[in-house]
């Protein structure tokens, strides 16, 4: 599971830190219609993406010697 931000929301600090979460944005919201999870998914798909299609050094021929 992920938190998406960190609100400030008293409640929202305090569930988070029930559940030992720690969130990927801190962007002061308080909007409370999940825009910080809106965007925090993108973050999460970057990151897979990243994982997942990345070539590695190998792959890309890079061998780090000139």
């Amino acid at each position: 599971m992920f938190s998406g931000h960190n609100s400030v929301e008293i409640g929202h600090r305090a569930m988070l830190k029930h559940l030992g979460l720690t969130p990927l944005l801190n962007l002061r919201l308080r909007l409370g219609e999940g825009t910080g999870a809106a965007m925090a998914s993108f973050l999460i798909e970057a990151a897979v993406r990243t994982l997942n299609d990345m070539a590695t050094f190998a792959e890309a021929a890079v061998s780090g010697k000139e």
